[in-house]
């Protein structure tokens, strides 16, 4: 595509050139200096620590064609000057890219917690449906069927959109993505037509990012605002869902507490096994446990059957969908006890995890081992200390992804908030070592709960990253209790 078809559809900008630009060919677009080849559009996007306007002279060393600036620099190469790089960049990826989501069928799941499961409910329910059904999250991505690797939740927009074309190519239909609060303030989500949106709740997370929770809500709330006409998913029980109906009336509300809801749950059954419920006057049946999930499975229900899924197929696709990995992931070597591994990293969702560990116990305790990341938002970590403390029999807290901070000033202020706490609470920084300590504590009927990684196959700390899978850690460890030939605790 030339330079001067792309920026027709950017009406607010100028181009600095001293030579005749219109003719420039741009076949790639890229933030990110080392990813610029031939044919690249650079756009220098003021980042958090650096500046991308100092890399475009090695940009146009690599081969850029052509600069987005938000002021001249002189570069010898066309620059099209715009207020805000940043935000000129998903329109000009989605122009590039051929407008993907004109046809395909885009349906964003955006909260605190749920979106990974919601995410993996709705793409079975549509497959089902006769929707072929690409998806992007925070586990995997996947595209004409074929799995791969995730990187971020919600990518950058030059990612983003040609990714959609990919699907479009490959024979998808629809999309089902997870999209982050830093990806709608950031624009990544930008220029996407939405077949579908949901709203799965807020709670504190991120403000570490986000100035405040209404500033954490305001992120949220842009989903919504893009997806005009389309169908729009809130669960009302949420404080923040009841206000985003309310902004928009034609929203589908779901709840398994609010009487006034479209979509209500009730008769809600959960058990280690999975879940029943009743919406009207139909059953529904899960596999996943606990009542979080009940609503992540009532949202991607009333999604399915509101773009079209029979609610026959609809209901039977929910018995069928299986388990998220790092979302109470079971863990078996045969012993008595059960392992699960979940992704809870938010005192809400510790919270929800260990009341569904506790309704899994077979007159057992509950274990759990679990920490809080550095360099993240550190408000939550006294509050996911009190609630370790207060939900498990023993509470063992440890190490998540440091980064740059110390392992043990973490561990200081998630103690911190444990106070007068009735269960008993240990330290162990070493998260193999607490990982070891939990099983080797567990005896019949008991439920260890290791929190906080989930999927994650790495730990990071300031100066590296090492290999780390909580699942083959648990695994490990019951491998070698079994082959120590040690009972379990009785």
């Amino acid at each position: 595509m030339t330079l001067g078809d792309l920026l027709s559809g950017l009406p607010a900008h100028r181009v600095e050139a001293t030579t005749e630009w219109a003719g420039t060919r741009v076949q790639s677009l890229a933030y990110d200096h080392r990813r610029v080849g031939p044919g690249t559009l650079f756009f220098c996007v003021r980042g958090f620590s650096r500046d991308g306007h100092d890399f475009a002279a090695e940009a146009v060393a690599a081969g850029a064609t052509a600069l987005v600036v938000d002021h001249p620099l002189d570069s010898g190469v066309p620059e099209v000057v715009v207020e805000d790089v940043r935000a000129a960049m998903a329109p000009l990826a989605a122009r590039l890219a051929g407008d993907p989501t004109a046809r395909l069928r885009a349906v964003g799941i955006t909260g605190t917690n749920g979106k990974t499961t919601t995410a993996f409910l709705v793409r079975a329910l549509l497959e089902a449906g006769g929707l072929r059904t690409g998806l992007l999250g925070t586990v995997t991505q996947v595209v004409g069927g074929v799995e791969r690797a995730a990187g971020r939740t919600t990518p950058e927009a030059v990612d983003l959109q040609p990714t959609f074309a990919e699907m479009l190519a490959a024979g998808d239909d629809a999309c089902v993505m997870e999209v982050s609060s830093h990806a709608l303030h950031l624009g990544r989500a930008d220029a996407i037509h939405w077949a579908a949106a949901v709203f799965t709740n807020l709670t504190q997370d991120h403000l570490d990012f986000h100035e405040d929770m209404e500033a954490y809500f305001g992120a949220k709330s842009r989903l919504f605002a893009a997806a005009g006409g389309a169908p729009k998913v809130v669960d009302v029980d949420d404080h923040y869902g009841r206000r985003l109906a309310l902004r928009h009336p034609d929203a589908i509300t779901v709840a398994l507490d609010a009487e006034d809801a479209l979509l209500r749950a009730v008769d809600v059954r959960t058990g280690p096994h999975g879940s029943t419920f009743v919406v009207g006057e139909r059953t529904l049946r899960t596999p996943l446990a606990g009542r979080f999930n009940v609503r992540n499975a009532l949202q991607a229900y009333a999604v399915a059957i509101a773009l079209g899924v029979d609610a026959d197929v609809a209901a039977g696709a929910l018995a069928e969908a299986g388990r998220v990995p790092g979302r109470l992931e079971p863990v078996d070597a045969g012993q008595p006890f059960a392992v699960l591994v979940d992704y809870a990293h938010t005192p809400d969702s510790l919270e929800n995890v260990l009341r569904a560990a506790r309704e899994a116990t077979d007159g057992g305790r509950v274990i759990c081992v679990f920490g809080c990341g550095g360099d993240r938002d550190r408000g939550k970590r006294p509050l996911m200390g009190a609630i370790a403390a207060r939900d498990a029999d023993l509470a063992i807290a440890t190490s998540d992804n440091p980064r740059s901070e110390d392992p043990e000033a973490i561990l200081d202020e998630v103690l911190a908030g444990v106070g007068a706490s009735r269960g008993a609470v240990e330290r162990i920084v070493d998260r193999r070592e607490a990982i070891e300590r939990a099983i080797a504590e567990a005896a019949a009927g008991d439920v260890v709960l290791i929190a906080g990684k989930g999927h994650e196959h790495g730990q990071q700390f300031a100066d590296r990253t090492i290999p780390f899978d909580d699942v083959a850690v648990a695994a490990e460890a019951l491998r070698l209790q079994a082959g120590s030939g040690r009972a379990h605790r009785a």
